[in-house]
């Protein structure tokens, strides 16, 4: 009895050690995707095409948050990677738009501008690109500085702030120069190329992909899902009448920006993964006795999505041929890294709204808000209520900005004025909502669009008013859509998880997507970034 004992609690101590042990391993790599533009609803929309390996690996291998969301105003690209990576949102981050208004410069800046760094490899005009406009850390940072700067983090996309928002401060970035076809980043990262992304360049591949023609993968009677071929609510390509299949792209290269063009097809997000690759063999990512970190955003569906719309055989071709790339991706990982070795998350930087046109023709209440309009009644109502001068400055991404200096000089009362211009704007028909600065700052709202548009808005950097318009309605003209809102359309995204540490499951449970780093943050044992808001997914860490 004795001897069974000692062996029982022998048999236990070695299953409590080897638990521990497992405990305390980390994933080889972690990989970020982010896909522009994605919606929640095409995971099903699409997946009767699916392969098993692609989009499958997260909807039936991993843990999906089927409820997960943006919680702010607004919902664009470069605050979508910013709020992903840092576990805030724009009140804190900084990243309050794509390109917003600067008072004091009297002038439009874009999110990812630094014009004290210029271009390593591709064109000048591309070069002047970091993350230092984001005013957190972000959990690529934080992996870094948890194990001394011995991990890497790298981040890729066709567009420079899908890789230089993820990859934080510390981390490299390589964008996509639609002017020559080379991969480049800013003397931000490096004073030179490495050697690694040279030879990729020189390979050329956006050439032999502008050779292609896109077709549809499947005869195009069978794509049912999505409306004709040949619609009034698409945008076709210049030089072509009709935006319909094929699409020869060594024609329409030279009417469509050149290099520029493989962006607007699927063969882009081919070219995003082939320098993944290249990275992770490059920097042998995944392959050291530290845990790595590969940011990976796929533009090409957000340049498609807008031309074409959500509904459309463009988009939903589009995610067919992503998955298959991600099912050839993820099989790469499994033999280079080993199955089980790496931890793989998957969201978007934002949905996308229904073509207007579209909806009207379906008898859904819908339309085109003309801020040229707007803007022209907004400064014949302040010369009207204040007298001469130009009182408005600035309306961009629904946001009314007021002539401070002017203002002050006139000794005028700000707040007033906000009221006024809130009142006003809402005679405008496609207006639902107007909120004033002052509001935004002196109260806290709990809940619905008034707390979207706060986690949103930034006190030294937003508007005096903010519009929110009524469901259905976009900026924009009659072909084509676009995001930005705090509707359903635009917030619901994928939030799933795969691979290192990660059970099967699917919960139905509210999510945002600033939920995401903090998920990551425990599942790695590190801190959290700085500026983090959002709250460690339980259904996903298992406890």
């Amino acid at each position: 009895m004795r001897h069974f004992l000692i062996v029982l609690l022998g048999v236990l101590c070695f299953h409590i050690g080897v638990n521990a042990q497992e405990k305390s391993q980390k994933p080889k790599l972690v990989v970020g995707i982010i896909v522009d533009q994605m919606r929640q609803e095409y995971l099903y929309r699409f997946s009767d095409r699916f392969v098993e390996g692609g989009f499958k690996r997260f909807t039936d291998q991993g843990f999906m948050m089927t409820n997960g969301h943006y919680n702010y105003i607004p919902t664009f690209t470069g605050p979508g990677h910013a709020s992903v990576y840092t576990g805030t949102t724009p009140a804190t981050h900084g990243i309050i738009a794509n390109n917003w208004y600067v008072r004091s410069l009297n002038r439009m800046i874009y999110c990812a501008e630094d014009s004290t760094v210029t271009n390593v490899g591709g064109t000048p005009e591309n070069g002047a690109i970091s993350p230092r406009n984001m005013l957190t850390t972000s959990i690529t940072d934080e992996l870094r500085f948890a194990t001394g700067k011995r991990a890497k983090a790298v981040g890729i996309a066709i567009k420079d702030r899908g890789a230089s928002l993820p990859a934080g401060h510390t981390g490299d970035a390589y964008w996509y120069d639609g002017n020559n076809g080379d991969w480049m980043t800013s003397t931000f990262y490096y004073d030179s190329l490495p050697q690694w992304v040279a030879a990729f360049n020189a390979k050329k591949l956006p050439d032999q992909y502008l050779k292609e023609t896109w077709n549809p993968l499947f005869p195009i009677e069978s794509y049912v899902n999505s409306l004709a071929d040949n619609n009034n609510f698409e945008g076709p390509f210049i030089g072509k009448e009709t935006p319909t299949f094929p699409y020869i792209l060594d024609s329409l290269k030279a009417n469509n920006g050149g290099y520029e063009l493989l962006a607007s097809t699927p063969f882009g997000n081919t070219l995003t993964l082939d320098m993944a690759y290249a990275a992770i063999e490059g920097e042998k990512l995944g392959q050291r006795d530290v845990t790595d970190f590969l940011a990976v955003s796929f533009s090409s569906p957000d340049y498609i999505g807008h031309r074409f719309g959500p509904s459309s055989i463009e988009v939903e071709d589009t995610y067919l041929r992503l998955d298959r790339e991600l099912e050839k991706f993820f099989s790469y990982l499994d033999k280079t890294l080993g199955k089980g070795n790496y931890l793989v998350f998957i969201s978007a930087d934002h949905a996308v709204a229904e073509v207007p046109s579209y909806l009207v023709s379906e008898k859904v209440p819908a339309g085109n808000f003309n801020t040229g309009m707007v803007l022209g009644q907004l400064k014949g109502f302040a010369m009207a209520m204040y007298g001469e001068g130009e009182w408005v400055a600035n309306l961009s991404n629904e946001q009314i900005f007021l002539n401070h200096e002017l203002i002050r000089s006139k000794k005028m009362n700000l707040e007033q004025m906000q009221r006024d211009f809130a009142e006003f704007v809402l005679r405008f028909k496609g207006v639902k909502e107007a909120y004033t600065a002052s509001d935004l700052k002196r109260q806290e709202f709990s809940q619905n669009r008034p707390k979207l548009l706060q986690m949103g808005y930034n006190h030294k950097a937003s508007g005096d008013v903010l519009l929110i318009l009524e469901p259905g309605w976009l900026v924009g003209g009659q072909r084509g859509t676009t995001h930005g809102s705090g509707y359903n359309y635009d917030t619901h995204v994928p939030i799933a998880f795969y691979g290192w540490g990660i059970k099967p499951g699917k919960s139905a449970a509210y999510t945002t997507v600033t939920d995401i780093a903090p998920t990551l943050a425990v599942l790695l044992q590190i801190r959290m970034p700085n500026g983090t808001t959002g709250q460690p997914i339980r259904e996903v860490i298992g406890n």
